[in-house]
This record gives C-alpha cells, structure tokens and sequence, in this order.
C-alpha cells in the first residue's frame, strides 16, 4: 500500500498554503495498491516532536478521519465534502477537520498515516488518535505513510 501527495515528497517540506502560515488547508493525498479484503480506510496525521523537536513531549494530532470507504483513492487539496460515509474524529485543538502545521520552535515532522481496515467501524462518535487506534486494533491489514516536514518561515 502506497500513500503520497503531490504537494510534498516523502521527507520533503510542507508548503506553506497548509500550513497555519498559509490558507491552513489540506493537502492532496493519494493511495493506492489496497490489500484485498480493505473494506475501509483511516488516516491520522500527526506530529511526534511537540512542542520541540529537541525535546519532544507528546504526539499533537492534526486529523482524524475513519470509515473512509474502500474504492475512494485520495483526498483532494482543501478537501470541504468527504467521501460519503466518512466519520471525522477529533484534533488535539478538540474540533474536526484538518489543521496545518504550526510548529513553535524548529523543523517539525508530520506524518500522515493511512491504514487499511478489514472492517467498516461502528460509529464513534469523534473519536480521539487514541480511541481510533483502539478501535482499529486487530482489523489493520495494512498501513502506509508519507511524512512531510515544516519550520515556520518555511
């Protein structure tokens, strides 16, 4: 399983359009090569060197979608309609959706991390990283990820 943007290459930085510097919108993200059997798909982004990449001190998240239906294959930039049945949990700013990069010291990496799901979840009503992942445990078939990187200034 792949998953790529055309806004960014693997490791590469984030333009600042998606960024809290820019337009804060989503990237265009892309998948393919699903294992059989996928019946739905979640993506989490996430940034592991909060608030310092010197002294990392938690995971902030910056989306959570789940239930992603099995035969869409990406997102559009700016994405304002989800795929139909998709669910939206909640980011660490404690609302739905997408929210760009906004690092406060140095070069932050963000990982956006699709994964492939033998099972179509129950409704979860906004779920956090943490119940998402909970609920995923024992359905991942298969997981891809694509990381960007973005300092302010950028």
């Amino acid at each position: 399983m792949r998953l790529s943007s055309t806004a960014f290459e693997h490791l590469g930085k984030i333009p600042p359009v998606y960024t809290c510097e820019g337009a804060n919108v989503s990237p265009p993200l892309s998948w393919h090569e699903l294992p059989p059997g996928t019946k739905s798909l979640a993506l989490i982004v996430d940034d592991p060197d909060a608030p310092d990449p010197a002294a990392p001190q938690r995971i902030w998240v910056h989306w959570v979608l789940y239930n992603l239906p099995a035969d869409c294959d990406g997102l559009p930039e700016h994405v304002d309609v989800l795929p139909s049945g998709t669910r939206e949990g909640l980011n660490d700013w404690k609302t739905t959706g997408y929210g760009g990069p906004c690092p406060p010291i140095g070069r932050h990496r963000y990982f956006h991390k699709l994964y492939a799901l033998d099972t179509v979840l129950p409704d979860l009503k906004e779920p956090d990283r943490k119940a998402l992942e909970r609920a995923m445990q024992g359905h991942v078939l298969a997981e891809a990820q694509c990381i960007g990187t973005y300092q302010k200034g950028d």
